[in-house]
């Protein structure tokens, strides 16, 4: 009876508790919630709009979280949730913030921090809207010239240049309503003195366009002389490509084509052995070349898929990013180096540099590369300096033969006594 009533009361009393414990939490309602914490302040503006930004592993193998700022765009580090912020001095950034009371801040670390905040005013500096009154951001103010230049017939390559150099311009700290400041960002950057050219023209037509007042500085730089690479290394550099990519690299070989003007052939354009480019870039003009049959042969085994005759698989960045991956690998499978110089842009200048050494004619180059001025095509009269004089020789005794010779890319030199031509070509 005594081991009962002692279980009784024990239950009893938990049946109390559980009681009471109910009580309470009918008190505080069923809906309750622990409160919200707060969340993570920003060291620069004090806002609370952060999120997580990555990690930030310590040298001890420990890590701290990242946070980014949503209003000022300020990155900064928190300290691990087991305990306050640590001591070490890699455990922090350079602001005096993120130290505890009890520890003294140098010069230095005050000078960082300033640094740091000098930093934010001046990206939020450049986020400033353009014009008294204007809602319209610098980005925005991009767009609407890149607008302007395409409503005035500019071609969608102009486009993309004009806005790599100005968005690379505001990145790198220049106010573009402010001149002054595009001068001083162009001055401080680390390229060639024609990119720095090539970045003043580009402002210069913006500053036109925004009706800004500025005197441009004078960037003067030597022209550097082209990359012209030999015949059999061109030759070398097809044959690693498969059909497709390989038809296209030798319609920039035998036409001397802009890789734009080539990537936009029509099947219409092919006429038998004579190839029309119906598209021409940067201001030049429509031409016709002749082409080998062994270009005809390649041309007809592509598929008939569409009227262009290399499209439209990918676009021509993508192609042209295969192309520098295979031309990698093939330059190293060969052992030769000069390969991975080869751009499409080398297609053109070996063509018009052979061309010009074959008949010294600088008219039929300037023809033939569809330039509208002649101080463009005088470049290729420097270019007449081959690594190797040795040659292939060849005979013919027929008009065919020897006009298959010429097709080929030999040059006549004499007809012996025997009636017999002989022809030779640059290994």
């Amino acid at each position: 009876m005594v081991e009962a009533e002692g279980k009784l009361s024990s239950e009893k009393s938990i049946l109390d508790e559980a009681s009471q414990r109910n009580g309470k939490l009918d008190e505080a309602g069923p809906l309750a919630q622990p409160p919200k914490q707060p969340g993570i302040q920003c060291p620069e503006c004090g806002g609370s709009r952060t999120f997580k930004d990555g990690l930030r592993y310590l040298p001890d193998g420990s890590t701290q979280q990242r946070f980014l700022c949503r209003a000022c765009s300020f990155r900064f580090s928190q300290a691990s949730e087991k305990g306050p912020l640590r001591k070490k001095p890699y455990g922090y950034i350079n602001n005096a913030c993120h130290h505890t009371s009890s520890r003294q801040v140098c010069a230095e670390l005050l000078t960082r921090s300033a640094k740091n905040l000098a930093e934010v005013e001046t990206r939020q500096e450049s986020k400033v809207l353009v014009g008294e009154g204007n809602d319209q951001t610098i980005k925005g103010k991009i767009l609407e010239y890149l607008v302007h230049l395409e409503n005035a017939g500019k071609r969608p390559d102009t486009l993309k240049a004009h806005s790599k150099v100005l968005t690379r311009l505001a990145k790198h700290g220049a106010n573009l309503m402010n001149p002054e400041s595009v001068k001083q960002t162009i001055a401080r950057e680390n390229v060639e003195p024609s990119t720095k050219a090539h970045y003043v023209g580009v402002y210069k037509v913006f500053a036109d366009y925004c009706q800004l007042s500025w005197k441009a500085p004078v960037y003067r730089y030597a022209r550097k002389l082209p990359f012209i690479p030999l015949e059999t290394e061109i030759d070398q550099l097809i044959a690693g490509f498969k059909r497709r990519p390989a038809t296209f690299l030798q319609v920039l070989k035998e036409t001397g084509a802009r890789c734009g003007e080539a990537w936009a052939l029509k099947w219409t354009d092919l006429n038998g052995n004579v190839l029309s480019i119906n598209n021409p870039e940067k201001g030049s003009l429509a031409r016709q070349t002749k082409i080998s049959d062994r270009l005809v042969s390649m041309l007809q085994g592509l598929p008939k898929r569409d009227l262009r005759i290399f499209g439209p698989y990918t676009s021509l960045s993508d192609f042209r990013s295969g192309y520098m991956k295979k031309r990698k690998s093939t330059s190293m499978s060969l052992g030769n180096p000069r390969l991975s110089q080869i751009t499409f842009h080398t297609f053109r200048h070996f063509f018009a540099t052979m061309l010009y050494a074959k008949t010294k004619n600088i008219l039929l180059v300037q023809q033939k590369l569809g330039h509208r001025s002649i101080e463009n095509t005088q470049i290729y009269t420097q270019l007449i300096v081959f690594e190797s004089d040795e040659y292939h020789s060849a005979t013919a005794t027929r008009t065919d033969e020897a006009e298959k010779l010429v097709q080929a890319g030999f040059e006549y030199v004499c007809t012996t006594t025997e009636n017999i031509m002989l022809f030779r070509k640059r290994k």
